[in-house]
């Protein structure tokens, strides 16, 4: 395994997530803005490691590896800490879009890395995009506080709404 600066930040991202979920049950008002924040924070690296993996020359396998496994651990994460805390059928229902789509990937990808086609299962630009709007929609549920007036909690479920589309068509088109 190679240290470098792209794969910290993953593993950041992996670790980060005990402590989303620590801050996220505090019996403190600011205990949703906090995780909120973390997730973002976390959603940052997201970016950050792809860019600087290939700005740096150091992408590499175990990274590449490593971040869609990262992904879909704070996602998964993120979704169940949201349904526990307001279990709406709506809700529920785009989680286990969310959730069943990347272990039907996981699956697609293992199965076709077993025929040596591992290139086939590459990411694609919906999944990016679905990655990216699920990032931005848990982001404003877990932070749950107005802002400026604005029901951000209700803004986060309509991006999650556009997410589970989104993913149902990443998983058509992968």
């Amino acid at each position: 395994v190679q240290f470098n600066i792209p794969n910290a930040l993953t593993i950041f991202r992996i670790v980060a997530i005990p402590l989303i979920i620590l801050v996220f049950f505090l019996p403190v008002s600011w205990a949703r803005p906090a995780s909120g924040c973390l997730f973002v924070l976390a959603g940052v690296t997201d970016w950050l490691d792809g860019y600087l993996a290939r700005r740096l020359g150091q992408t590499s396998k175990f990274g590449a590896f490593l971040d869609p496994v990262a992904d879909k651990l704070i996602i998964s994460t993120a979704l169940v800490l949201l349904v526990r805390s307001d279990p709406q059928i709506i809700f529920s229902m785009i989680a286990v879009i969310i959730i069943g789509r990347e272990i039907a990937v996981s699956a697609l990808r293992e199965w076709m890395a077993e025929l040596g086609e591992r290139g086939q299962g590459a990411v694609t630009f919906f999944g990016k995009w679905k990655t990216t709007v699920q990032m931005i929609g848990i982001s404003l549920m877990l932070y749950q506080k107005e802002i400026l007036g604005l029901p951000i909690y209700e803004i986060g479920i309509a991006f999650m709404l556009v997410a589970a589309g989104l993913t149902l068509w990443s998983m058509i088109d992968y």
